[in-house]
């Protein structure tokens, strides 16, 4: 691999990438694009009118949310995050511009196509190293546990959507239904390889160095959100692998899911009996009741007939 590499004149490229510095730069891309998601939520524009620390704090977690949620796995106190002043200062400014700058114009240029594209290569870029950051950081106090180190990773780089359900409990908003467990989105699971990967070369059973790693991982993304934003597709690259595992591994039929069927159709068929009944009954129950008024009429008639030929016999007398 490393011969590769150095045919391909890459092994400075990936020193120098492994080098580069996220500050200021590459984090506040990571801020822009966080603040304009957590913006484009439901509701969430409302919520910064009527509760600007609402809003303010879903913003922190929208940024930070990957170190206050590793962090709380590792038992480490969750506002470590929060005494970087700088990194902290520097997020609120951009909060209140993305959702209070007149005219709307930070929002508004943000959002164009090409800016938008630079933003999210950069943001891209930031997961490495905060995938990288969470295994290292297990690394050092669990050298031992792959799956620790695997979880602080995954939790490090993708902890704003792990924790979107307490977020948006924040603004107000409870969805249970949208927790990343349940459907991972395209970020989720490309933070969870990243994360065993990186997981593999720290412990060496993959044999690679971790700058050429961190380029082929960081190509990877930055392409692959770049195509997704371009041709406007939320398909995960990933979904004909899935696709392909769930049906072989995990869609198996069993006696219980058989029974289980049976049970709808048979409730089904009882369901649809009983309607047919009371439909029936419905329709009795109408025509002996227009029968009883039916006769009614006619007795009513008889009844009247009756006394009009008594009172002209009574008149003719």
């Amino acid at each position: 691999m490393m011969d590769l590499f150095g045919l391909l004149h890459l092994d400075e490229l990936s020193h120098g990438l492994a080098n580069l510095s996220m500050f200021p730069y590459f984090d506040m891309a990571h801020y822009i694009v966080s603040v304009m998601s957590l913006r484009e939520q439901p509701g969430a524009l409302q919520v910064s009118r009527t509760s600007p620390l609402a809003c303010w704090f879903s913003s922190m977690l929208f940024c930070f949310g990957g170190a206050v949620l590793s962090g709380i796995m590792l038992a480490e106190p969750p506002v470590a995050p929060l005494s970087n002043s700088t990194s902290i200062l520097l997020a609120s400014i951009i909060w209140y511009l993305v959702f209070y700058c007149p005219m709307d114009l930070v929002y508004c240029c943000a959002a164009l196509l090409p800016l938008r594209l630079v933003l999210s290569g950069m943001k891209e870029v930031t997961r490495t190293w905060k995938v990288l950051g969470g295994v290292t950081q297990a690394y050092g106090k669990y050298n031992d546990s792959l799956l620790v180190m695997i979880a602080i990773g995954w939790a490090r780089g993708a902890g704003g959507g792990l924790i979107s359900n307490f977020e948006q409990l924040v603004r107000g908003v409870w969805k249970p239904e949208t927790n990343e467990l349940l459907k991972m989105s395209y970020p989720t699971k490309i933070t969870l390889i990243g994360a065993v990967l990186f997981t593999l070369q720290q412990t060496h059973y993959l044999p690679l160095q971790k700058q050429h790693l961190m380029l082929i991982y960081t190509v990877f993304t930055v392409v692959n959100k770049s195509r997704m934003m371009l041709t406007g597709s939320s398909t995960s690259p990933f979904a004909p692998i899935e696709s392909a595992i769930y049906k072989t591994l995990f869609s198996g039929s069993s006696p219980y899911t058989a029974l289980t069927t049976d049970v709808k159709e048979g409730n089904i068929d009882n369901g649809t009996t009983n309607r047919m009944t009371s439909t029936t009954a419905t329709k009795e129950s109408s025509k002996n009741v227009a029968a009883g008024k039916g006769k009614s009429r006619s007795l009513k008639a008889k009844e009247e007939s009756e006394n009009a030929e008594a009172t002209n016999y009574k008149k003719t007398e």
